[in-house]
């Protein structure tokens, strides 16, 4: 007599039960993730603000640029403020160099950024210049996983 081998019916069913429901929990998970990504890459360019701006004012000091002056970084001319970058476009905004990815809005000595093609107060990165000799200038996060998805 021949022994069977391989799975009944019945297994088969069990199995692809399991499977269904471990899906069902993993897949939100996942899905979840695209708010974290959003949140990393504010992160990202905050920390690219802090590098950017640290640069520039080392450069500013280097080449003993005034107070309110500028300087040129890769070839571009960054606008300068008490040795630091202004919040706006020709500032901070040249300093980074790439900003692709990211709305920006600036108004007066503050720049802000945010993913995609608008400004999400609750997903954003806020660049506000210095207010004075020896003072760094304010870089704000305001942001959360749930408020980037």
């Amino acid at each position: 007599m021949k022994k069977q081998t391989g799975f009944t019916l019945i297994e088969l069913v069990l199995v692809i039960t399991i499977l269904g429901i471990l899906a069902a929990f993993a897949v939100p998970r996942f899905i979840n993730i695209t708010g974290d990504a959003r949140l990393a890459t504010v992160n990202a360019l905050a920390g690219s603000m802090r590098s950017a701006a640290a640069l520039a004012h080392s450069m500013a000091l280097a080449t003993a640029a005034g107070a309110a002056s500028s300087i040129s970084m890769e070839g571009a001319t960054v606008t300068m403020a008490f040795h630091y970058p202004t919040g706006d476009a020709a500032g901070i905004g040249t300093a980074l160099q790439d900003t692709g990815g990211f709305f920006s809005n600036a108004s007066g000595s503050t720049i802000t950024f945010s993913p995609g093609a608008a400004i999400d107060s609750d997903c954003q990165v806020t660049y506000t210049s210095s207010t004075g000799t020896g003072l760094s200038p304010t870089i704000t996060v305001t942001a959360s996983a749930a408020n980037c998805a």
